[in-house]
């Protein structure tokens, strides 16, 4: 498969165009991190996902720059660490993390989580400056509830293009998709697997089977069915890289996205605690 072969689908919001599987890269290191990214680059992939918090930043840009891919096609993204929130930190280490991207931009800059020390207007008009000197072409924040995207949405100059959240049929996030829709944004979907819980679901292996698919690519085409809504699903497997891209030549009927849904807050609950726990590490 090379970007010839790839059928994609893209969401806009503020003037950003941003394929709609991307590959997250968070606990992908050293240089698992970097072939990781340079197969999915191969494989057709042309939206990437890191952080501040991953430490892989370097691998991660390395493996752009060496890719047989213009720059300007990858949409990259990177996120702030909540201790940068200040003014001046996000400004210093945003610079430190093009450097380690060894790249002139990023297409996407958020705030990793709400640092409830530090108020988002600072936050807010440093990446209003990052974007006004272009090294960073759009802004957005992540692990925001409606109450506190709210205020930083109010305290940014730059339309915020993205909410980054935990999002699958477990935890569908209807409050947060429906605000987002409204406004105008994107919801980024992080976990979409629930951490593989939702691949033991007997709806998901049942659809699976009638579509000659595996469970992953219903879980995500149920996600990438919904308006304004992106994913950037983890794997260091090729196979599952492909698999994972290939999604966009069946569509789940409407009964069946319905069928599909099913808050569950023990089962959301336990994704997010594993992604904590792990990410804090």
């Amino acid at each position: 498969m090379d970007e010839a072969d790839v059928e994609m689908e893209y969401a806009e919001a503020y003037g950003a165009r941003v394929p709609k599987v991307g590959l997250g890269t968070w606990q992908l290191t050293g240089e698992s991190c970097y072939e990781t990214v340079s197969t999915a680059l191969e494989l057709g992939y042309r939206h990437v996902d890191t952080a501040q918090l991953y430490e892989n930043e370097t691998e991660v840009g390395r493996a752009i720059d060496d890719a047989d891919v213009d720059r300007d096609e990858v949409f990259l993204t990177t996120k702030l660490s909540p201790r940068n929130a200040g003014y001046d930190d996000a400004l210093a280490s945003t610079k430190e993390s093009l450097d380690r991207l060894d790249t002139a931009y990023v297409d996407l800059l958020l705030l990793h989580w709400p640092n409830p020390l530090v108020s988002v207007s600072e936050t807010a008009a440093a990446m209003d400056r990052l974007v006004e000197m272009g090294l960073v072409y759009n802004a957005g924040v992540s692990n925001f509830p409606q109450v506190f995207l709210d205020r930083a949405r109010s305290a940014a100059e730059t339309p915020l293009v993205t909410n980054q959240v935990q999002f699958h049929p477990y935890k569908p996030q209807r409050g947060m998709l429906g605000y987002c829709q409204s406004e105008g944004m994107l919801l980024t979907a992080y976990s979409p697997l629930a951490r593989g819980k939702v691949l033991d679901d007997e709806d998901v292996q049942r659809l699976a089977e009638k579509y000659d698919r595996t469970p992953a690519q219903v879980a995500l085409r149920w996600a990438t069915q919904h308006r304004g809504v992106v994913v950037i699903p983890k794997s260091a497997s090729e196979e599952h890289l492909r698999e994972n891209l290939a999604l966009f030549d069946f569509k789940l009927t409407r009964d069946e996205v319905d069928t599909l849904t099913k808050p569950s807050l023990l089962k959301s609950g336990a994704a997010m605690l594993d992604g904590m726990v792990s990410e804090l590490r």
